[in-house]
């Protein structure tokens, strides 16, 4: 059993920089009483944090931090589980996780989640799934066992009924079976390359003893073939080059034609800007009158003289461009020339480069060929050593095809504990056991909150409901008031069971506002007849609004907020 001792934070949520603690062990019946936001359910995210790194309320993990101190929040836990004590810190800014047992602070792994296993698998031996519906009913983001997923509901059962083991034991044994199948797969792989290097070698033997001569003989005749045909690529290739060497000729003829071009086109440049320029000359002396910088009137003899000089140097410019025109389309003659001998020139290297890269090709497959003929002369007075080599692969095979009969015993032995391990084989059979103790749990706990129905669950945890009135009800047909009590009674079951299993049971229940939601003052009455007299063993806290109710519990802690800070008064 797991006895929560004590429970202390600081800088967290509301909480000031000054530890607040709870002795979880005080009392059996403990009412937590504050307004809304004076932090009495504080304790639910700090339990939930500590022991698993994640509020129980939805609250982003930031925003745990005291939000006005900004730094040193730490949550510690005290508790006794197998006459071991333990103590869990955690914090954050700075980052804390720290595991003490009997006093002695745990060696820490390189990563937090081996941490984080070790305590939930070896310490807790529970999850935050299985924990939260054991020691906690809330209203605000607890999710009743009602309202999961048939797959969570038997994740929680076989964490009660300590059979996870045998879901933990299926995950390693289908990594085993995959295991073995892929073995299998290789050995099948090796076998079919094995089989094909023996009927290699048996027709390489083969061809030793009846094709061995011919095949030199056929090797030899393929080696003159294509020394005949490197001969006719070189002839082939000596014309290309000639032919390649007659253009480089022409093209030399024509090779300064491009700077040609280019100062040819700079000179129309500059008499183009000289013709604008004589244009725009002639054309001031046409428009104008007077001198725009000195203002002295231009004389008509001045102008007609001046304008007689423009035509003159004018016709002049025009004549040299026409020449220069002419010169050019010359030039880009020449130049496409130029363009149609380096295109041949080109096509004809890449023609040479292409043959002399075959001829080399071909030279290597001789070499290859030649190799291939020794090896077949080597292997013909080596015969004896070849059958040795087969009667080896033979050997490879048998052991090979023995390797596989193993394994392929191993896959039917793994397949049928499997079928014992898989959700329908033992895990059912002993929750099947357990069903009629479950339902009985259930409705006992509903009777004793003078709620009288007939209520079961089958072996995948579907549940059926019969009333005085219906005969086929679910969950979901009630008021919410009837489903607080199932709810309740169904945390009471875990409980019961949680006791029976004792690596899983524990003295701490939280209850989060039971009274204050749905349940009506006939409910009231009775679920606090049930956690005083019935729960054993058990350190209940209550949290409500309802202050009429601190008479019903043993002890009585209240919240408030003085300056800003959650604390205890």
């Amino acid at each position: 059993m797991i006895t929560f001792q004590k429970i202390r934070w600081r800088n967290f949520l509301s909480t000031g920089n000054q530890f607040t603690e709870i002795n979880l062990t005080e009392k059996s019946t403990t009412s937590i009483v504050g307004k809304n936001g004076s932090g009495k359910s504080t304790i639910l995210d700090a339990l939930t944090f500590v022991l698993f790194n994640k509020p129980f309320r939805r609250i982003n993990k930031p925003q745990l931090l005291n939000s006005t101190n900004e730094k040193d929040c730490l949550v510690e836990i005290e508790f006794s589980s197998s006459n071991v004590n333990w103590m869990i810190r955690r914090g954050i800014k700075p980052s804390v996780f720290e595991i003490y047992k009997n006093g002695n602070l745990l060696e820490q792994s390189a990563d937090v989640k081996d941490d984080q296993k070790f305590l939930e698998t070896k310490v807790l031996k529970l999850n935050y799934k299985s924990f939260t519906q054991i020691v906690i009913l809330g209203s605000s983001t607890f999710v009743p066992f009602m309202q999961l997923p048939l797959a969570s509901r038997r994740e929680i059962i076989e964490d009660l009924l300590d059979i996870k083991i045998f879901s933990i034991m299926n995950s390693v044994l289908k990594d085993k079976i995959k295991t073995t199948q892929e073995e299998i797969k290789q050995l099948n792989y090796k076998k079919n390359i094995v089989n094909e290097k023996t009927s290699m070698q048996e027709n390489f033997i083969y061809e030793l003893n009846v094709k061995g001569q011919s095949e030199i003989t056929r090797k030899n005749n393929k080696i003159l073939e294509i020394t005949n045909n490197i001969k006719s690529a070189e002839t082939i290739c000596i014309e290309l080059v000639k032919e390649s060497e007659d253009i480089d000729s022409e093209i030399q003829k024509y090779v300064n034609c491009t700077n040609k071009s280019k100062k040819l086109y700079d000179l129309r440049g500059k008499l183009q800007n000289k013709l604008d320029r004589l244009t725009k000359d002639k054309l001031f002396f046409i428009e104008n009158e007077t001198c725009p910088t000195c203002s002295q009137v231009i004389g008509d003899d001045v102008k007609s003289h001046k304008i007689q000089e423009h035509d003159t140097f004018l016709s002049e410019v025009n004549a040299g461009l026409t020449e220069l025109e002419k010169q050019l389309e010359l030039n880009q003659e020449e130049e496409k020339k130029l363009a149609r001998f380096s295109s041949k020139l080109l096509e004809l290297n890449k023609q040479i480069r292409d043959i002399n890269n075959k001829c080399k090709y071909d030279s290597q497959v001789i070499e290859d060929i030649k190799n291939e003929i020794f090896d077949i002369e080597h292997n013909l007075e080596n015969k004896l050593e070849e059958t040795e080599k087969l009667k080896s692969l033979k050997r490879d095979v048998s052991s090979i095809e023995s390797k596989l009969n193993q394994k392929r015993e191993q896959i039917q032995y793994h397949d049928f504990i499997y079928s014992l391990l898989k959700d329908n084989g033992v895990k059912s059979k002993i929750i099947k056991n357990y069903l009629p103790v479950i339902n009985q749990q259930v409705n006992r706990f509903l009777q004793m909150m003078d709620f009288y129905i007939n209520f079961n669950f089958d072996e995948e945890f579907n549940e059926t409901v019969k009333t005085p009135i219906h005969e086929n009800f679910s969950y979901e047909s009630f008021s919410e008031g009837e489903k607080q009590r199932i709810d309740l009674a169904l945390v009471f079951t875990w409980r019961e069971i949680a006791r029976m299993k004792n690596s899983v049971n524990t003295n701490l229940l939280i209850l989060d506002e039971v009274f204050d939601s749905s349940l009506d003052i006939n409910g009231t009455d009775d679920f606090l007849k049930i956690i005083r007299y019935i729960v054993k063993d058990a350190n209940i806290f209550v949290i409500s609004h309802k202050s009429e109710m601190h008479d019903k519990f043993e002890n009585v802690i209240q919240f408030n907020k003085v300056k800003g800070f959650s604390r205890v008064v």
